[in-house]
């Protein structure tokens, strides 16, 4: 490994079903593939075991994005790639984790609410639609799109391969990973 290497996190943002999950594994694969300790803080994961009393409020979701940026935080500065698969619907929220953390790389994954709704096989948009949800981002509680995020993927127009290949390339442009 690189003498100089140091831990980053990768924050993926998006409307739920946009894909943040799914590249991120592949993301988490290539960068183990080369040797490098990787952790994925996952959204869903996260409030499960670390935020479980949270509710969907935007006070709650603000905290559990802090309570992910700062487990992030401390994780990069060990020199370990963190990757962060969560919605995180505010900007303002998004803004303060990038401050507080050393090496951060904004990944938009963006598809439309439309595309999102076909892709969720929980069935959680529709329970949203239905009122059964409440507070669902997309739906009742708003997305904020990252304004200058560091690599947008547009899932609606990449395959998962090309998704996770411009992630790769922009952090080797980005001298985060050595250029193979």
């Amino acid at each position: 490994m690189n003498i100089n290497y140091s831990g980053f996190t990768l924050w993926l943002t998006g409307l739920s079903g946009a894909g943040k999950t799914t590249i991120s594994q592949g993301v988490e694969l290539q960068l183990k593939t080369r040797g490098f300790p990787v952790e994925i803080l996952d959204g869903d994961v996260v409030r499960t075991h670390l935020c479980q009393r949270l509710g969907f409020s935007k006070e709650d979701r603000d905290i559990n994005i802090r309570r992910i940026g700062f487990v992030a935080s401390l994780l990069s500065r060990h020199q370990v790639i963190v990757i962060v698969s969560a919605i995180s619907p505010y900007k303002e929220t998004r803004e303060e984790v990038r401050q507080m953390t050393e090496n951060f790389v904004e990944v938009y994954v963006k598809a439309s609410l439309n595309i999102c709704e076909k892709r969720d096989v929980k069935g959680l948009y529709a329970k949203a639609r239905s009122g059964e949800i409440k507070q669902f981002t997309g739906i009742d509680d708003p997305y904020e799109e990252p304004v200058n995020p560091e690599i947008t993927c547009n899932t609606e127009q990449e395959t998962v391969d090309e998704s996770i290949a411009k992630v790769i390339c922009k952090l080797e442009k980005m001298g985060y990973l050595p250029i193979l």
